[in-house]
Formats: C-alpha cells, structure tokens, sequence
C-alpha cells in the first residue's frame, strides 16, 4: 500500500517529536505532520533553564535537537494540515492537504495556541498594537512603553525578554501574585524597567495609527487607570494556551476545555489513538512533561502496532536512518570554520530539493548601496554554485525598483515566476525561499485537486505581500502558502518582505506585528495562514 506508516505523528513539537525519535529507533516507519513550525510553541522561547541535565538552551535549539536525533534513526517529516481520520479498521487514513496517508496507529500532539482576553480593542488591534509573540514582534516597539497581559512563566519570561527592546514594560497580572516558580518570577519583580500590577486586568486598548491609550482596572480596589501617550506603544497578551483539537471533535472524546481524555497509557477513546503533549488533561503543561507523554505513548504505540502487524500480516517499510548525527556536527563545525554559508547537512538537504527540480530557473536580483545588497550578492552565489539548476543576474543599477536588495524567482529564460524575496532568505525564512523555488520550478508541493482549482479560479491580477522579520517562526507558514499559490498562477505574484530593511513599507501598512499579509496594497491580515486561509482572504471571504 502506498503512503503505508507505523505511526503518523500529529503535530510536531517536543511530544510528538520525542515520539518519533523512540518509534523510528525501535524500528517502526513514522511520519511527523506539522502544519507550522517543528518545535511547537516553545521554538518561540529564546530561554530554557529548567530542562534537566542541559544548563540552559533555546527552545528552538533543544527542539532542533530532538528531530535531528528522531531523523537520525530515519523517522520522516512533512509540513501540512490534517483535515480528517478514517480509525474504523485496523489500517487507518489520515487526509491532509497533501493528500491521504495510511497507517496502523496514531498519536495526536496537535498542542496548543495561545488564549486571547477579551477586553476592548484586541481583536481589532491585533498586529498594529496588540501581539502573542515577543520573538516574533518585540522589535517593534523599540524605545516605547510596553504592557504585558498575564501572570504565569511566559508572561514573566517575555517581560524580562521585552526589556531588550522597550523603555518601560508594565505587567498586568489579574491575581494577587505571578502562577508561576518563584525564581522566574523574581527576576520580573527585581527588574529595573519592570513595573507589575497585581489584581488588575486591560479593559480597553485603542488608537488611530497603532495603540495610544489603554485602560485597566484594579479588581480588589475597582480603581480605574487611564494611559494615554502621544507615540504608540504595545500590548502583549499571555494568558495561556487554548487546545488544538477543532477538528478532532467527534474524533475522540474531549473534556468541556476542548482537552484529549486519555488514560494512564496516553491512549484516547479510540482504538490506536494516543494523545501526548499539551492537547491532553494534565496538571503542568511543560517540555519536560510533554516529552515523557511522547515517550510513553510511543511506546504504548510499539506494542499496539506489533499486535496489528501479527493480526494483518502487513508491515510497514523499514524506517532508514539518516547520516550520524555526531558526524554532522564535525562537518557542519568544519564548514562554519570556513567561512562557507551552508552546512554540510544544509548542503546534502538542498541537493535532495534541487535534484527533484524539473525546470533550471534563473535568480535575478536587484540590487542598492546598502551592506545589505552585498550580503544578499554572497548569499545567491554561494546558493547557485551548489547546482547547475540555478543561474544568477544582476539588474542594472540605474533601473532599480525601489524595493531593492530583492531576488526575484525566473524561469531559465528569464520570465519572472511571480516569486521574489526582499531582503536575504535567511534565519527562519531560509527553508520557505527554498520551498519557492521548488515550487516555481516543478513538481512543487502536492496540491489537492479542489485547492488547484480554487487557485486556477484567480483571473485578476493579484499582488501578495507578505511582511516579515527572520526571527518570527510563525512567517514561514503564511510564506509557504502565498508563494504555492503564486507558483500555481500567472497572475498572481507572491513578494517576500523582511521588514527590518523597509521601514516605509512598515509604515505605510501600519506593521506592529508579523506575519503580515496584504492583497494588493490595499487588504491587510496579520497572523499565520495555511493555502486555503488565504485563498479565503484574497477573494475576501
């Protein structure tokens, strides 16, 4: 059977993750579906100090390291969106957007995602004013006033985060103290351009051109504060997680919160369902914890799927591991040694893409005086030296649009794709810019039939910007998607904008929070998207 899995892993961060590094080194074939971003909400924290026996990481790197050990061990991983289950027989379906996958057992890890409040004004000042991410949009709000949201450990980690950037940060905490340890929580309350204000909860936020006046309330003494500034300011929001489970409704059983039942095994109501991670009923919602769900139900699942292998006589492939990953690291050390842009794991991962290339395709840029053009000159030759697919050209300078440094995608006989990075595809946008060119050139990303004819539809010249900063892990997704379907259509274009080297940009669309996306200069949506999200927002549904 085609597209045949042990397991396939719903979602991708450190519960899933750990799953599929214990399932592919027990032998099982397994696939890691993930919709956003590997590593889960945790990617986004620059800090991890609580994690047994490693001192102190990043969330992306400690996350990083898990699936490069699961690799490691030949589990395999894709980006997409399950949209449907089929668990009536023993080998069961899972529908994604990129197409149907089989398989004996499965594990949700779909996660969580972050709460709003409510008060006046945040939903319509989300990403001009109001934010969820201080990585991803805290630059912003350099030199300004900054107010936070919440009481637990990512409200008191962020806040101190945000002080890199901001003047003042205020923390609104709506009970009498922080939820969180003591020792996260001191290092907010002893900080000098920290201000926390217990019992007291935002009101209403609300302003012309970004936020100019917030009101909040102290609850125990019903005193009302007014802020009221002549420059913007920010409001970040932390007030926990919401579980990914809209579409497992039906699917298992779900508690009143929307949270997985599962018993003591991590298995849900449904038979060869397990559940790990922070989509479960549990009492702390940490790595550590999600890591030892992922453990537990992969194991749970090894034996589950061994009695279906005996009942159907049916096996899976052998999972094949990937390279050591100790001897990557030499490499990698050694190319890093030597002034080279990529890896020698970067090197092997771009060759396996580019050998899949069916058409050569020619990168032209566009380029100004800024330090930033010769960055972006280095990084396209150093790219176009690893294949033979891949020619640049350099536009004459006198006919420069104004948005250079730029890379615009064209075919071999340079007629423009309809792709094009602003900037250097660097940091978290690396991956998506070579995605771009795999789809401009063929086959490109699977597409099911009803999405490849929805994007068909589009007749109308149709201009896709998409602003975003290299340090946001949520651009990626919305990057992806604009740059399939610009990649599918003539007549629409897809440009990639790292806003830290066009602030007029920024300005004229009001950008306080990434990803960003605007249809034609005129329609503006803030916030990650899949391909059908924003078909959805460029015929205005």
């Amino acid at each position: 059977m085609e597209n045949l899995y042990d397991v396939i892993v719903v979602g991708g961060g450190p519960a899933g993750l750990t799953a599929a590094l214990y399932l592919a080194r027990a032998k099982y074939r397994v696939l890691v579906l993930e919709k956003e971003q590997f590593g889960g909400q945790i990617s986004i924290t620059h800090e991890v100090v609580n994690y047994p026996g490693i001192a102190k990481t990043s969330g992306k790197a400690l996350t990083d390291t898990i699936q490069q050990q699961a690799e490691s061990f030949g589990a395999e991983f894709m980006m997409g969106e399950a949209t449907g289950f089929d668990l009536d027989r023993d080998i069961k379906t899972v529908r994604t957007n990129r197409g149907e996958y089989h398989c004996f057992g499965i594990l949700l890890a779909t996660g969580a995602h972050p709460r709003t409040v409510g008060f006046k004004g945040e939903e319509e000042h989300k990403g001009r004013g109001v934010a969820y991410c201080a990585t991803c949009d805290g630059e912003f709000f350099t030199g300004k006033e900054i107010f936070v949201v919440g009481g637990g450990y990512a409200a008191a980690e962020e806040s101190v985060f945000l002080t890199k950037f901001a003047r003042h940060v205020t923390i609104l905490i709506r009970k009498d103290d922080f939820s969180c340890a003591a020792s996260v929580a001191d290092q907010a309350k002893n900080h000098e351009k920290i201000t926390v204000l217990t019992n007291t909860v935002m009101e209403e936020v609300s302003g012309e051109n970004g936020l100019t006046y917030a009101r909040y309330k102290n609850t125990a003494t019903g005193e009302v504060a007014e802020y009221k500034s002549k420059e913007t300011f920010g409001v970040f929001v932390f007030a926990g997680y919401a579980p990914a489970t809209e579409m497992l409704k039906g699917i298992v059983e779900l508690n009143e919160q929307g949270y997985i039942v599962t018993d003591e095994s991590q298995k849900t109501s449904a038979d060869g369902v397990y559940a790990a991670g922070d989509v479960c009923i549990k009492p702390l919602r940490q790595v550590v914890t999600a890591t030892s769900d992922g453990a537990l139900a992969a194991t749970e699942l090894e034996k589950y799927v061994a009695a279906i292998h005996r009942k159907t006589g049916l096996r899976a492939e052998a999972p094949v591991p990937k390279q050591d990953k100790a001897t990557v690291t030499v490499k990698a050390q050694e190319a890093e040694e030597s002034g080279e842009l990529f890896t020698a794991e970067m090197r092997q991962q771009l060759d396996t893409v580019f050998a899949r290339m069916e058409s050569p395709l020619l990168l032209k840029l566009s380029l100004d005086d800024r330090p930033i053009s010769a960055e972006l000159e280095n990084f396209i030759t150093a790219l176009t030296a690893l294949s033979d697919k891949l020619t640049q050209e350099i536009a004459d300078r006198q006919a420069q649009e104004t948005f250079a440094p730029c890379v615009e995608v064209c075919f071999g006989d340079g007629t423009p794709t309809g792709l094009a990075f602003h900037g250097v595809p660097g940091g978290h946008e690396f991956t998506s810019f070579v995605l771009g060119l795999y789809n401009a050139a063929g086959p490109g990303q699977a597409l099911d039939g009803d999405i490849r004819q929805e994007i068909a539809a589009i007749k109308n010249p149709t201009d896709i910007k998409i602003l975003v900063t290299l340090s946001c892990t949520m651009c990626p997704d919305l990057v992806v998607a604009a740059q399939r379907i610009a990649a599918e259509n003539p007549n629409i274009t897809a440009n990639v904008y790292d806003l830290q080297h066009f602030e007029a940009l920024k300005n004229r669309h009001k950008v306080m929070s990434v990803p960003c996306l605007v249809v034609n200069d005129q329609r503006v949506s803030f916030g990650k998207k899949n391909i059908r999200q924003v078909l959805d927002f460029i015929r205005g549904e």
